[in-house]
């Protein structure tokens, strides 16, 4: 299966990516704002989610709240 972002284009890995809203992240003190670039994701077993580095923590995302750069 296909990783899609939420424009409907297809990601792979070392993308980077924009995040389209605020996200509160489980564990983590400060929230992700929208328009912050992910670089470098990396494609998990489940078509709804991607790896990414923020910082120093590893952190798992939905696909849907992110769009390719």
């Amino acid at each position: 299966m296909d990783t899609r972002d939420s424009n409907g284009a297809i990601l792979d890995d070392g993308d980077t990516v924009m995040v389209i809203k605020d996200l509160k992240v489980k564990g983590m003190s400060k929230t992700l704002k929208r328009g912050s670039q992910i670089k470098n994701v990396r494609l998990t077993g489940n078509p709804d989610q991607v790896e990414c580095r923020i910082g120093k923590a590893t952190v798992v995302l939905k696909a849907s709240f992110m769009k390719k750069v």
